[in-house]
């Protein structure tokens, strides 16, 4: 696909050449599909080789511009290729989504070290590599970058240590990048996800590395991933600095912002009479 191939797109960001990591399930997919709707031509990102090229035939069937690279973003070699697909199938790159990350269900003392790493790599190296592969071509076009975080980022969450840790560090690093690049007119922005709705196949690390399912979530407190996916869209699209989705998030920004000992409080009282919320 060439500039050309691009010309007769429509809609908000028609013309746009977008990356999405972690995009061949699950809300990067999602995003990666309202992208396309919304006019982008969209590289998908996974590790699957499988799951990437059946997205990417789904994508295609319904007459969108893509292209995919399997690829492992904490790899900065792998990260390097990926924006090369980029580059070589469409031309330029306007936007980047970084939302590739493994989280956990793991209490800090049980977790053994090389699975903490594990999860921060994912979750810093996975924002930080790719954002550095495609920074020149973003400043060129004046782009924006989203990193995916985690409500869990603004306040921590028991059995998450990493994961918090990781999705914190990536909400610090996009406020440094616009202090640091703020005359290239370079977005950085960072969407702070809640619970979601997640594919029946996707795990979670437990503390010795195995792959686990993911904590109980009440279904009343979920979002779709079609629903968070809009809300990143529209936050690129507003090239906000923060999105906080859902009730839940805004409540945990507000307790922790002004009544810290409180949302504790809570947090260690759900701890003792809701355990399986965290294991």
């Amino acid at each position: 696909m060439s500039e050309v191939g691009l010309a007769g797109s429509s809609g908000p960001f028609a013309g746009k050449v977008a990356i999405v990591t972690g995009s061949e399930s699950g809300i990067g997919r999602e995003t990666a599909r309202l992208l396309c709707e919304s006019g982008a031509a969209v590289v998908l990102n996974g590790r699957n080789a499988e799951r990437l090229a059946q997205t990417r035939a789904a994508l295609e069937a319904a007459g969108h511009a893509v292209a995919s690279c399997v690829a492992d973003v904490t790899d900065y070699a792998a990260c390097e290729q990926l924006v090369s697909t980029a580059i070589d199938a469409f031309g330029w790159l306007d936007i980047l989504v970084t939302n590739a990350s493994i989280s956990q269900r793991a209490y800090f003392a049980d977790m053994q070290p090389a699975v903490f790493r594990q999860v921060m790599d994912s979750n810093v190296y996975g924002s930080v590599f790719p954002l550095k592969a495609a920074l020149p071509h973003l400043i060129k076009s004046k782009g924006s970058v989203t990193f995916i975080s985690s409500i869990s980022a603004l306040n921590g969450m028991p059995s998450g240590s990493a994961y918090c840790a990781g999705k914190a560090a990536v909400a610090n690093l996009a406020h440094t990048l616009r202090l640091e690049l703020a005359e290239t007119g370079v977005h950085f922005g960072v969407v702070h996800i809640g619970f979601t709705q997640n594919d029946p196949e996707k795990r979670v690390l437990a503390a010795n590395g195995q792959p686990v399912s993911i904590a109980h979530r009440p279904p009343r407190w979920q979002k779709s991933q079609a629903e968070v996916a809009s809300i990143i869209v529209r936050h690129i699209q507003r090239r906000r600095q923060r999105t906080v989705i859902s009730a839940l998030g805004q409540l945990i920004v507000l307790v922790h912002t002004y009544f810290p000992r409180l949302g504790d409080w809570v947090v260690r009282t759900t701890m003792r009479r809701m355990r399986h919320f965290y294991e």
